[in-house]
């Protein structure tokens, strides 16, 4: 995983839906004058082939059942190991590895595999804090107290500066925690403590003059100072930040965090070029549309949408959002590199597990705060669920994946890092990974950095009785929500009626349905059968029965909890 820096509670979980899509011909009166449609998502297919989706809130089970096993027995097993090294903590802690082998007592362990490990199983249902061992509160020995940093980082003791993404995405991972597992150790003051810390570099970096910049490479807590090693850049810093910064405001209410979620946004909503480095921009948009909904604030959502799908990086050109076919297989929603002149001819790429993952996290419920993007992204996961199967070694013949004779994942819970088309010489299509090709340490290619974040499509992804039509939970990955009631993202990509079993439950319940802006079913309980046109969406937010609505501004409230954030808009 380093290396690709320089190159490229499912909640609701007892809710089984029953809605009818129903009613064929074009979208609902006034449906198609609010979607907004995203061009790279338009040239994926409807129908994704061959179609197998992977059961996976199982597979997110199945990861943490094994990656957790202190008593697994067979070739580089267990993964999980303890670190008593207690430099940031009076306690012990434990550490997964980036990859599975060698097993190496004491081996140096990435906070994005090991919290990833944690946040990962949170979103697919499991308690991590539950149990005989509070895996949660032993992350804070990812929070670098001992060396002065005073920042959570990718490795108990180290510095932070190299590389913006490895420094902001354990705080993701963290600040998600806190949310999660409220009162948990010291966990909330140091979120605290480090969404001032990274309040401070947004100043620093041009907050007091007014207009932060973030075209940098990283930024040292040491000098607070930008750094720049002259090679590459990470602009989409500002994303991650923001979410960083916003949730701080979120959840302690202080104006200065608001002020620099702010900073952040303004600088990516005037920059032309699109700063697409990893993994972060995807959370500016979210942000965008958070801040949009809830502040009233008009951040161009639809340009940091389309910077995250549409491979115009120009700080990585050779990142983004596949939309192909390789070698048969339809790998459309993948996320990683992409072939392309002059480093490679142009045509296939290296798509990757952890980026594929870490994109739907805020992506999906993205939609509960701008609905216009609900076809959109209902269709992006539709193919992306179905193609992120062949990270997974049996989705592949022995010969096409670079690992097939270790036997110590029976279930087929450890994803390979990526899945590779006309990459490297020979291989058409092949499932493999960094280690074996640069001969490191690590003895396979199965990435259990990105392994880890299976439960995002453990917590999010449900199939329906209809093939090709999902049911994404969208508060599964959302966090520091107000109170929301379940809400479930339906695309239906055929051209005329489905109807989709969905279970509500014994209580009466009202259904609505945040794209049309209005109630479909009322005062229903068990299966329940609502409408919806050929090719197009539904976001069911599934309320009590006889509440009452109301209007604040855009928003659409039931006894005062927000429904639709859009219901009045133009």
């Amino acid at each position: 995983m380093m290396s690709r820096i320089c190159s490229v509670i499912g909640r609701a979980g007892w809710l089984v839906a029953l809605v009818t899509f129903a009613c064929a011909g074009g979208p609902a009166s006034g449906q198609a004058d609010r979607r907004i449609d995203v061009p790279r998502i338009e040239s994926m297919p409807a129908f994704p082939k061959p179609y197998s989706m992977k059961d996976w809130a199982a597979t997110a089970r199945g990861f943490d059942k094994l990656a957790y096993d202190f008593n697994a027995k067979g070739e580089h097993l267990p993964l999980i190991q303890w670190d008593d090294s207690k430099i940031n903590m009076n306690r012990r802690g434990f550490g997964i590895p980036s990859y599975v082998g060698p097993v190496r007592k004491g081996a140096s362990h990435e906070g994005i595999t090991t919290m990833g490990s944690v946040v990962g199983a949170t979103f697919a249902g499991i308690d991590k804090a539950k149990g005989r061992h509070n895996w949660v509160l032993m992350c804070e020995q990812y929070y670098n107290k001992k060396n002065g940093r005073n920042l959570v980082l990718n490795h108990p003791n180290t510095r932070a500066g190299g590389s913006f993404w490895y420094d902001v995405f354990p705080h993701i991972m963290f600040y998600t925690l806190v949310d999660r597992y409220p009162g948990t150790g010291k966990m909330t003051p140091i979120m605290k403590t480090t969404a001032d810390r990274w309040r401070q570099a947004c100043w620093e970096m041009g907050g007091k003059n007014g207009k932060a910049d973030f075209n940098h490479t990283g930024f040292d807590f040491r000098k607070m100072k930008p750094v720049d090693n002259k090679r590459w850049k990470e602009p989409d810093a500002a994303a991650g930040i923001a979410w960083l910064q916003y949730m701080a405001w979120v959840k302690f209410k202080d104006p200065k965090y608001l002020k620099a979620a702010d900073w952040c946004m303004q600088f990516l909503h005037q920059r032309k070029g699109n700063p697409y480095y990893e993994v972060q921009l995807p959370f500016g948009a979210y942000t965008a549309a958070r801040m949009n909904a809830e502040l009233g604030r008009s951040y161009d959502l639809g340009k940091f949408v389309n910077w995250c799908f549409d491979q115009s990086s120009v700080v990585r050109p050779d990142m983004g959002v596949i939309s192909a076919n390789w070698a048969g297989h339809d790998c459309h929603g993948l996320v990683g590199g992409i072939n392309r002149p002059p480093h490679r001819k142009a045509g296939g790429g290296y798509a990757f597990a952890m980026n594929t993952f870490a994109m739907a996290w805020p992506m999906v419920p993205m939609v509960r705060y701008d609905e216009r993007y609900s076809r959109a992204i209902g269709k992006w996961m539709l193919n992306a669920a179905n193609a992120a199967r062949l990270f997974y070694s049996d989705a592949h013949p022995p010969e096409r994946q670079s690992c097939p004779d270790w036997k110590g994942d029976p279930k087929h819970v450890i994803a390979y890092e990526g899945l590779r088309h006309h990459w490297r010489r020979g291989e058409a299509f092949f499932a493999g990974g960094d280690p074996m090709t640069h001969k490191w340490a690590f003895k396979t290619d199965y990435g259990l950095y990105g392994s880890a974040l299976v439960g995002v499509f453990g917590g999010i992804v449900r199939t329906t009785n209809v093939k090709y039509i999902l049911q994404l939970d969208c508060l599964a990955t959302d966090s520091f929500a107000g109170k929301a009631y379940p809400t479930y993202l339906y695309f239906n990509p055929y051209k005329q009626a489905k109807t989709v079993k969905i279970q509500v439950g014994a209580k009466p319940r009202d259904l609505y349905d945040a794209v049309r802006n209005e109630f479909v079913k009322k005062n229903v309980s068990g299966l329940v059968a609502i409408d919806l046109t050929a090719d197009s969406a539904a976001l069911i937010v599934i309320a009590p029965a006889g509440g009452k609505l109301t209007r604040q501004g855009a928003k659409t409230l039931i006894d005062n909890v927000v429904v639709d954030f859009r219901g009045s808009a133009e």
